[in-house]
């Protein structure tokens, strides 16, 4: 089955702004593909804003966390994978849910190795 931690994320985003409280995220920063403005992340972590007013273009896919925010009155860029999404939760009253973190997809298998052809063996039956 997929991951059910987009589903939930779009469904407390909506809870949280529909209450009209402010939508935060806290991020994983240290995760791999996670973008974010130099300097935002402290500890290793970051925590974004995501309320309509404070960003443009937010997408919450499947796999990613993706919107244009304003950094020191500078528009940037930011994209966090589904993976560095820690917890998303209300501003005002803390209310939300912390997610439990996702391990990296494990390596495949190596390929076994492949038997050689057997060959035919012919039995003398009396």
């Amino acid at each position: 089955m997929t991951s059910n931690r987009p589903y939930l994320l779009r469904a407390l985003y909506e809870w949280i702004s529909d209450n009209g409280l402010t939508p935060y995220l806290l991020v994983d920063a240290g995760r791999e593909g996670v973008r974010v403005p130099p300097g935002a992340a402290k500890d290793g972590r970051v925590v974004l804003n995501i309320a309509a007013r404070a960003v443009d273009r937010l997408d919450i896919g499947t796999d990613q966390v993706q919107f244009l925010a304003r950094f020191g009155g500078v528009s940037q860029s930011v994209y966090v994978p589904m993976a560095a999404v820690l917890a998303i939760y209300a501003q005002e009253n803390g209310q939300g849910m912390m997610f439990p973190a996702e391990e990296a997809p494990p390596e495949p298998p190596p390929p076994a190795p492949e038997e050689p052809p057997r060959r035919p063996k012919l039995r003398v039956v009396k």
